[in-house]
């Protein structure tokens, strides 16, 4: 059989799966949102972050998380207006909408490790989303003394205006820069990078909610649809999707762009690899 007439059957297999769900479970990664535009590289990266690449020589949105700022006033002056790029200024892109369309007539919740938050965007019901690497609107004391996450929005809504929406990359006003409101410390992004990563009651919150809706699984057919999910954080959706469908018999439809292969063992894998914003709508039609 042909690759061609392989991707074909697959195509049509997950697309009668799709049609008779009624319950879905979406595991979502960064291929996801890089598919429906929000790319970290290339032209895009290179329009918004002209300043910082030319002063810091960074290649990407995604490595530049790790770059090495000598002082708060430049690390935030970076961050804020990454955060209003990837996520704050952001509007819904049209393939989450698609998406939602399509998951609204169904009982639905999204596991996802992105921080755009481009599926409340779209619609998705904020308490049937569980972010566990938290996202770009937040932050956190770097030492997470107190346990809170604290909304950013305001904070980097004012330094974007200091440096001019990232033409400056550099705030100029001190008084900007953000401190932990309990120990006076400094402040990071509320990203999972280290073991300092601030899991407060909303995070729990969802947390028992995804693992009420995965447990109500074994009694209602349930679909889990993975898409754009690679190797990075294989813990969060990959791993634990094969391992439900290997115990449980759902169905798993994984949609990417590259690493598609299934476990052997899984009963009722379907593996489509390509653009996903055009074998999204595809399959959902």
């Amino acid at each position: 059989m042909t690759m061609e007439r392989r991707q074909h059957e697959e195509i049509e297999r997950a697309r009668d799966v799709l049609a008779g769900a009624r319950r879905v479970l979406i595991g979502a990664g960064s291929g996801l949102s890089t598919a429906a535009g929000l790319r970290y590289g290339g032209e895009r990266f290179r329009r918004h972050m002209a300043s910082f690449i030319e002063r810091y020589g960074i290649t990407d949105m995604y490595s530049a998380a790790f770059y090495p700022f000598k002082d708060e006033a430049d690390k935030w002056a970076y961050w804020a207006h990454h955060a209003s790029v990837n996520n704050l200024e952001q509007p819904a892109l049209p393939l989450y909408e698609e998406l939602y369309d399509w998951a609204k007539e169904r009982d639905y919740f999204v596991m996802t490790t992105n921080a755009d938050s481009q599926f409340a965007k779209a619609g998705f019901d904020p308490a049937r989303i569980f972010t566990p690497q938290g996202d770009y609107a937040h932050i956190q004391c770097a030492r997470g003394c107190d346990g809170t996450v604290y909304d950013a929005r305001e904070i980097f809504a004012a330094i974007e205006r200091d440096t001019n929406h990232g033409e400056r990359t550099r705030i100029s006003d001190p008084s900007l820069i953000p401190h932990c409101p309990t120990c006076g410390g400094p402040m990071v992004m509320h990203l999972r990078m280290d073991e300092s990563f601030v899991q407060d009651a909303q995070w729990y919150a969802q947390q028992r909610r995804y693992v009420d809706f995965v447990q109500c699984g074994a009694e209602q057919p349930t679909v889990l649809l993975e898409l754009g999910v690679g190797w990075n954080t294989p813990t969060w959706i990959r791993l634990p999707f094969e391992r439900l469908a290997q115990t449980t018999g759902m169905p798993l439809v994984r949609m990417n762009r590259d690493d598609t292969a299934i476990d052997p063992s899984v009963p009722n894998g379907i593996a489509l690899g390509g653009d996903i914003a055009q074998l999204l709508p595809t399959v959902l039609a």
